[in-house]
This record gives structure tokens, C-alpha cells and sequence, in this order.
């Protein structure tokens, strides 16, 4: 059996049968030549279709364990093709500290037409059980969480909706399929943000959504293809380039994250530390069930004071450069309250403790030490 890593490298990709180039050439072009009316070669416009992006399909769903793969121009139009097959009076159950754009779209754009989502804390299956309804078609789970990093039960609630007309979508932008397989749990779809580890160079935008049920599939396909939120070719072909080193990249995320979430619970200036690979994580044991290989590269900590203190460490910050977004090669520092979270209504942050004192790190993959030293560097300035 071929394992992930080799996949990473040859899933998808064969030489190119003309040239012999071993690299998936980029198919730069909107229209395909046809012989004969209706009778395309294999392609007839590129929205429906791209030999770049059939490779990087293919390789996506040899990572995931799926039988399908669909990609997209970002996250949110892949979390958007999905909401999109739903009737209009589905009930969308949500991990209710889910990523503040998948939040925004879901509050702002999709319940207007009818569609209900409730978000909710999902660390406990039994509370799921309880708010779900016959009209519940989807759970929809981040996990590890952004950014608090809680961890869900993904088997447990898979089990939940056996019986049910009702799937189970994942999240698996944090950790990618080199640290948690999903579908493996008994999820029905897998959806990535690739902008993030996926692409892992902070030069691209783009999204994908895996399945191996075939219905699924099948709305999945003709969403795509009928809105048309696809991604170039030249996306598709950086992204190819950048799953090559994804399980390299991962193994490092995780190490130096774990490096400094230690030493982070050692500096007395942190009121509290969280990292699913520390022992001190209130679900350490499930996250080592689920991602047994390590724990992704997102540290989050409390720095107590004012947000003027917490906003002069940030800008202290050297190796860790201050933006949105995470998963890259370099290290960035994040204030979710009022960057990626800001629109999460006031009431839920508050309730979650999305407040001024916590900061999300994206850990990259630079010396470890380095990293350390940058934030007791910052510190002490």
C-alpha cells in the first residue's frame, strides 16, 4: 500500500506523454478545440473543466481517502458550494467558534434563504444529540477549532447521524490529511481552506471539497461547474507544486509548534496557554486519538492587559510578522478579536473568550529557537 507521503509527491502527476516533462504543465487556455460538434477531446471550456485542475483533483482526493475531489477559488466558495445543495429549510448545526468568514457567510448570506444554522459547542456529542431536529441535514465541524483549538469527536458524531438523513462535514484546514483523516472517522465531506497549509507559501487562494459519496459528488460537480467559482490554472499548478512538500511541512509545523506552546506555558507573562499537543489541553487525550502524528502548527495564549499592551508585544514581534491568514512557511501572529473574528457578533465572542488578550500564532517552519527568543524578545521590549 502507497503511503501518504509518497502521494504527496506522485498523486495526480504523470509526465507529460508529448514533452516527457515531468512537472503538469499549466493548460493556460478558457476553450478547448473540438473535431466535431459536442464531441471535445476531453474539455470543452475550462470552468467545466482543466487538465491542471483534473491533476490536482486527483491528487486531493489520493490525500483525503476519497473517491472525489472538487476545487474552488477560495474556502468560502467551497463552504458555498456545499451550503448551496442544501434545501432551504435545512437546520446546519455549527461549531459555534468556527472560523469567522465561514460564520459570516452562514449568518449574513445563506439565512436569509431560508436555511437555519445554530452554533453550538460540539466538545460534547451528547449536546449535539440534544439540538438536533428532523430537519437537520448537516453537522458542521471544525477541529481543531479556530482559534480556541477545541477538539470534536469525529467518530462519536458520525455515529449520531448513522440513521439520519443528515452528513457530516469537517473542516481540515488545521491539520491537513497528514495529521487527521476525517473520512477515515465516518465524515461524509472534507472541506480545506488550501490558501492555508495546503498551498503553504502565502501566494495563493483557493479551496477544496472531498467526498466519497457519490450524490454528494455528483451536486458537488454541477455546482461547480454551473457557478463557476473555480480556481486558474496557474493556482491549481502552485498548488500541485506545494503538496509535493506538505508532509515535510506538516512534521515541522508541528514540532516547532509544540516547542513553543512548551515554552509559552513557561513565561509568566501568559495567563494561559493552548495547544492540543500540550498535555495541560483540556481534550489532549482525543487529539492524540485523532491526530496521532502531531498537532498542526496553530498556538493561541492569553496575554492579560490592555489592548494597547498586547498590540505594542505584536508589534515587537521580528520573525513573526503580524497578518491575516496562517498555515505558511513563515511564522504570523494574529489578534482574532479584531482581525479574523471581528465579525463574529459581539455577545459569542465575549461568551468564548475571543477578547483582547488572546493572540493566535501560525507557527512556521524557522528555527524553533528562534521563534522562542522572538517572543521573549518582544516581551521584555
Amino acid at each position: 500500500m502507497t503511503r501518504i507521503e509518497t502521494h504527496c509527491v506522485h498523486a495526480g502527476v504523470k509526465p507529460d506523454p508529448v514533452t516527457g516533462a515531468i512537472m503538469t504543465p499549466i493548460y493556460q487556455t478558457s476553450t478547448f478545440v473540438q473535431e466535431k460538434p459536442g464531441e471535445p477531446l476531453l474539455h470543452d471550456y475550462s470552468r467545466a473543466g482543466n487538465p491542471t485542475r483534473d491533476a490536482l483533483e486527483t491528487s486531493m482526493a489520493t490525500l483525503e481517502g476519497a473517491r472525489w475531489a472538487y476545487t474552488f477559488s477560495s474556502g468560502l466558495a467551497a463552504a458555498q458550494a456545499v451550503i448551496q445543495i442544501l434545501e432551504p429549510d435545512a437546520h446546519v448545526l455549527v461549531s459555534e467558534d468556527v472560523y469567522g468568514g465561514t460564520g459570516r457567510l452562514f449568518r449574513r448570506m445563506y439565512a436569509k434563504y431560508g436555511l437555519e444554522f445554530e452554533f453550538i459547542d460540539m466538545r460534547d456529542p451528547k449536546v449535539i444529540e440534544q439540538h438536533m431536529t428532523d430537519k437537520t441535514r448537516m453537522i458542521w465541524i471544525e477541529t481543531p477549532t479556530n482559534p480556541l483549538l477545541r477538539i470534536v469527536d469525529v467518530p462519536a458524531i458520525a455515529e449520531l447521524t448513522k440513521d439520519r438523513d443528515c452528513s457530516v462535514l469537517v473542516d481540515n484546514t488545521f491539520c491537513s490529511p497528514i495529521l487527521q483523516r476525517p473520512l477515515e472517522m465516518g465524515a461524509d465531506l472534507v472541506l480545506h481552506s488550501s490558501t492555508k497549509y495546503l498551498a503553504g507559501h502565502s501566494d495563493l487562494v483557493g479551496g477544496v471539497v472531498m467526498t466519497s459519496d457519490e450524490k454528494w459528488s455528483e451536486e458537488l460537480k454541477f455546482v461547480q461547474f454551473a457557478a463557476g467559482a473555480v480556481n486558474a490554472p496557474q493556482e491549481c499548478f502552485l498548488l500541485l507544486r506545494s503538496i509535493k512538500t506538505l508532509a515535510l511541512r506538516m512534521e515541522r509545523h508541528s514540532t516547532n509548534a509544540l516547542a513553543l506552546a512548551e515554552a509559552l506555558e513557561t513565561m509568566p507573562e501568559f495567563e494561559e496557554v493552548i495547544y492540543p499537543g500540550l498535555p495541560s489541553h483540556p481534550q489532549y487525550d482525543l487529539a492524540q486519538r485523532q491526530m496521532p502524528h502531531g498537532c498542526s502548527g496553530i498556538v493561541s495564549a492569553y496575554l492579560p492587559g490592555s489592548m494597547e499592551r498586547v498590540s505594542r508585544f505584536m508589534s515587537n514581534l521580528s520573525v513573526f510578522s503580524l497578518a491575516e491568514s496562517l498555515g505558511g512557511v513563515e511564522s504570523l501572529v494574529n489578534h482574532p478579536e479584531t482581525m479574523t473574528h471581528a465579525s463574529v457578533p459581539p455577545d459569542l465572542r465575549v461568551k468564548l473568550g475571543i477578547d483582547a488578550g488572546l493572540i493566535r500564532f501560525s507557527v512556521g517552519i524557522e528555527n524553533a529557537e528562534d521563534l522562542i527568543e522572538d517572543v521573549r524578545r518582544a516581551l521584555e521590549a
